[in-house]
């Protein structure tokens, strides 16, 4: 993934709040922490990156070989949603499971909207995180570490080339929050995907592998600065 100059611009109450991405470059295996306050804009980064939010100005995004800024540009709604059931996994702050659909399923609708239906890589990668006994539960049964490792297995059940978390550990023990951060990152290594997590927690980020970039806040502003390989 790639995106450099883009600009997105959040409104609410009449006060405005702008986002500036210089550039930002993940390839297979990277592990990216985004770190700052609440409010500094984490969320509407990954959301741009999540092709969940539309910039006011991009030079360039491209996804997996796709010129994200264009289909954006024409409008091209079920062109862009293609690309977020292929190529991304998304783990929420509070999970974002179905409700009515067990762990199981959950997963196994990720795998069919991107058109990677395996149950035996769901049920082993289900083992790896310790919720290979849970499968057939409800989201409203589990605890909420549980929740989160459900979250997981359903971020990463379809190989996803870029997964994203947003402040994946803000509801739970410090002691889950490290088990939480290093399955993400030791799955995704394992699948070949890139992270970009969006945390408050800078210290257990970099315990995990994950190379910290704080978002730079001005005046109704944040920027992130130029991440490229190096």
């Amino acid at each position: 993934m790639v995106l450099e100059g883009v600009v997105a611009t959040r409104r609410a109450g009449g006060a405005a709040f702008t986002l500036t991405i210089e550039a930002l470059r993940l390839e297979a295996g990277s592990l990216v922490a985004v770190t700052g306050a609440s409010g500094t804009g984490k969320s509407t980064l990954l959301d741009i990156a999540a092709l969940a939010r539309r910039p006011d100005n991009a030079t360039v995004m491209a996804i997996c070989g796709t010129d994200a800024a264009a289909l954006w540009a024409r409008g091209a709604k079920d062109a862009l949603a293609t690309l977020r059931a292929r190529h991304f996994g998304y783990v929420l702050q509070t999970g974002g499971l179905v409700p009515f659909l067990s762990v199981g399923a959950n997963a196994a609708l990720a795998q069919d909207l991107a058109g990677r239906r395996d149950a035996a890589h769901l049920v082993a990668l289900a083992g790896t995180l310790g919720i290979d006994d849970l499968l057939a539960r409800m989201p409203a049964s589990l605890s909420v570490g549980q929740r989160q490792r459900a979250a997981i297995l359903r971020a990463l059940a379809h190989r996803p080339a870029l997964v994203l978390a947003d402040e994946p550990t803000a509801s739970v023990h410090p002691d889950m929050a490290a088990t939480i951060l290093a399955l993400l990152a030791d799955q995704a290594r394992q699948a070949g995907a890139a992270v970009l997590l969006a945390t408050h927690d800078a210290p257990a980020a970099r315990a995990a592998g994950f190379h910290e970039v704080p978002l730079q806040p001005g005046p109704a502003s944040s920027r992130l600065p130029a991440l490229l390989p190096a």
